[in-house]
């Protein structure tokens, strides 16, 4: 039961993302909530904090091109009462529908007093330019 519930969370992020809808996002996470990328971990505090950093990521996603993110697999690989541990790989992709970069993550869904929500993310680039 954890799984299908936490697995929806990610299917809501993703769509929130896709649509720019920074409300749908901040619904879909458990905060803080962390992201290790690029070497760098950032710690998300709270929802205000999530609609400051959407501005700016949206804005360099834009920039380099992107018009959406493809979900391209999704694999629970642990799961308890109260979290679930997913790897995915996901596409960034233009405006035509062309896809420019795959990463492969791991993201911890969390249960915290009822609200089931995305707490952390890591990711790396796995192919450019497909």
């Amino acid at each position: 039961m954890s799984v299908d519930v936490a697995r929806e969370v990610i299917e809501r992020w993703v769509a929130a993302f896709n649509a720019r809808d920074v409300e749908g996002e901040i619904a879909a996470f458990n905060f803080p909530h962390v992201r290790l990328a690029n070497g760098r971990f950032e710690t998300i505090e709270s929802p205000d904090t999530l609609r400051i950093r959407h501005e700016r990521s949206t804005a360099g996603l834009q920039a380099e091109g992107w018009h959406h993110t493809d979900l391209d697999v999704i694999e629970a690989v642990q799961s308890g009462t109260d979290k679930v541990h997913f790897t995915l790989r996901y596409t960034r992709c233009r405006t035509d529908g062309t896809p420019y970069d795959t990463f492969d993550s791991l993201w911890i869904v969390t249960d915290q007093d009822g609200h089931w929500g995305v707490q952390f993310r890591s990711s790396y680039l796995s192919a450019r330019g497909r």
